[in-house]
């Protein structure tokens, strides 16, 4: 019995493999109390602004806006802490992010009966993404996770970058066209 999803567009998945994936992926993260845990990598992250369901919708974006299958999700977790440290002394940038999730949340409510967090595929939320550029709270997560998401010098070594060369003595001499991801 193993039927594939060729009517939702997935090729390659039997039942098993599919129940497999989206349980495993439900219990990634979980809320206990102001704590956002997520159960396979073994992080956690205290939310003390946000409630733990912004950020978990927020990391969720996250990953969506800057897909990269190599970082874990506590990279993501970190880039997005910001925003409940900074929301505890800036009412308006909390205020943001709890509309921007109610927002997102609404409109996938309306296409796919569950929240953003809960919207089982990826191209899915890439589809409410799109739709919803324009959105203020969408653009503040664009334009700030280049910077909190790419400035964590732990994912620098994923993507092949061995950071700034001066002290070095230049990337002239230090095989400046080596990259192998590029």
């Amino acid at each position: 019995m193993s039927q594939t999803l060729e009517a939702s567009g997935q090729t390659g998945l039997d039942r098993r493999q599919f129940l497999a994936r989206t349980t495993a992926a439900a219990a990634l993260m979980t809320i206990s109390g102001n704590a956002l845990l997520h159960t396979t990598e073994a992080w956690g992250l205290e939310a003390k602004a946000l409630k733990p369901e912004v950020m978990r919708t927020i990391i969720k974006m996250a990953r969506d806006i800057y897909p990269h299958d190599r970082l874990a999700d506590k990279y993501y977790a970190i880039a997005c802490k910001t925003y409940d440290e900074k929301a505890a002394s800036d009412p308006a940038l909390k205020s943001l992010c709890e509309e921007g999730v109610k927002h997102f949340d609404a409109v996938a409510m309306q296409e796919h009966k569950v929240p953003y967090v809960e919207v089982p595929w990826e191209a899915q939320r890439v589809a409410i993404l799109r739709a919803n550029q324009d959105n203020p709270f969408f653009q503040k997560l664009r334009g700030d996770l280049v910077v909190n998401l790419y400035n964590q010098k732990e994912v620098w070594p994923l993507f092949g970058y061995e950071g700034e060369s001066a002290s070095k003595g230049g990337y002239i001499d230090r095989g400046f066209n080596d990259i192998e991801w590029l």
